[in-house]
């Protein structure tokens, strides 16, 4: 039976060709991005769902190269201290790519908004939805980019603390994500880090379970 709030068959192929090619970029080409493409982006992220409509994301554009110097700095230091605790698996950690701050076109800090506690609606047993929220607009901004063919690389290793202060963020916000932005030679071919051997993506059947927590769910006849 056709569904008439379904979109042709081109724009559906179209959606989840740009979900299943979508990847974490480290390595980017030098050229700018342009400043249209990159509101087209933020639009996009912006169109994202929150709990309780609250839009907690807030998108901080880095131009100036020293504060870039400076963000690329407490990463790299982050990223010894992660090697570290990451014990026997240091040396093979060390050896991965897992920024491309200084070689991106655009670099953002994405943060959360100081004031969220007066957001109760959604929030008042969970009050990490704000953070969720966030992350949906992340998605969006990068699904957008992967359709026009631009990387996205959302950077986590950095000191949440450390890099508002360098940015300048009033108290109560919180900064979730640098996000390197930019032109690329070529998309991975598979998620890197499935490609270096770190780990791999799960089976469907060991994510989705039924009715109970740890039952697996019967698959539906094809």
């Amino acid at each position: 039976m056709t569904n008439p709030h379904q979109y042709d068959s081109d724009a559906i192929d179209a959606v989840y060709r740009a979900i299943r090619e979508r990847r974490d970029m480290r390595h980017f080409l030098p050229d700018p991005i342009d400043p249209e493409q990159l509101a087209r982006f933020i639009a996009a992220a912006h169109s994202a769902p929150s709990v309780g409509y609250m839009q907690p994301w807030r998108f901080l554009r880095i131009t100036d190269a020293a504060l870039r110097r400076r963000l690329h700095a407490h990463v790299d230091a982050e990223r010894v201290l992660t090697a570290e605790a990451l014990g026997e698996r240091s040396g093979e950690f060390m050896r991965l790519k897992v920024e491309g701050i200084l070689a991106c076109g655009e670099l953002l800090v994405v943060g959360l908004v100081e004031g969220r506690e007066r957001y109760v609606f959604g929030r008042r047993t969970m009050p990490d939805m704000d953070l969720a929220s966030a992350s949906c607009a992340i998605q969006n901004f990068w699904l957008a980019a992967r359709a026009e063919g631009i990387g996205v690389g959302w950077v986590s290793l950095f000191d949440p603390e450390h890099v508002r202060a360098l940015c300048g963020m009033p108290d109560g916000s919180r900064p979730i994500a640098l996000l390197c932005v930019g032109h690329v030679d070529e998309f991975y071919p598979e998620p890197m880090l499935q490609a270096e051997r770190w780990d791999s993506r799960r089976d469907l059947g060991e994510i989705l379970y039924e009715n109970a927590w740890g039952v697996a769910a019967k698959r539906p006849a094809a």
